[in-house]
């Protein structure tokens, strides 16, 4: 609800989306839920969001919680080295790696949720753009670059690594993929 639409409790509704969603995963997220913990009730849920996934749709887009602003260090390298780091935050900060693990998990399963995921990643490919669009205008970018397999190849690194094998990190894994990567695409 990010054009200001919505009831007047927004951000308490989907902040509750979130813990709930981290502390009991999707399958026991309840509307009843959040509507007890952000102190609203359920029938307000009900009016601004049809189903537990377009609830969890919005929160995944609007809430703070996995917000990001688009780094600009003023290079490719550094910026592929920022959101690497802004990657491997989220996936090792215990509630935004809960919720992230528990959304994207569940969107595997469940259509409406999927739409929901695939438009949260639109939304973050549109705000990471801008620095493709830079590199490219640096001449730092090869001009048949794909700013989306890229980011694909970024944060699948990252997931494999943080989520499936569950590896720490050593500290100089963002730089060391970002320049694997960026070797490729320059």
């Amino acid at each position: 609800m990010a054009d200001g639409s919505g009831p007047r409790r927004t951000a308490e509704i989907l902040d509750a989306t979130l813990h709930l969603l981290a502390e009991r995963g999707y399958e026991r997220l309840t509307i009843e839920g959040v509507a007890e913990r952000a102190g609203v009730n359920k029938t307000t849920i009900y009016r601004w969001w049809p189903s537990k996934a377009a609830l969890l749709g919005a929160a995944l887009i609007d809430a703070p919680l996995l917000r990001f602003t688009a780094p600009d260090t003023g290079s490719l390298h550094g910026d592929l080295t920022a959101l690497v780091r802004a990657l491997v935050r989220l996936l090792t900060e215990p509630q935004s790696a809960a919720v992230a693990v528990a959304a994207f998990g569940a969107a595997a399963q469940n259509a409406e949720l999927s739409a929901y995921a695939k438009a949260f990643f639109a939304d973050r490919l549109a705000a990471e753009m801008p620095i493709f669009t830079r590199a490219a205008q640096r001449g730092e970018l090869a001009a048949d670059a794909d700013p989306m397999l890229i980011m694909d190849t970024l944060a699948g690194a990252v997931w494999v690594r943080v989520v499936l094998r569950q590896l720490p990190l050593e500290e100089g894994f963002p730089a060391k993929l970002a320049s694997m990567l960026h070797a490729g695409i320059t």
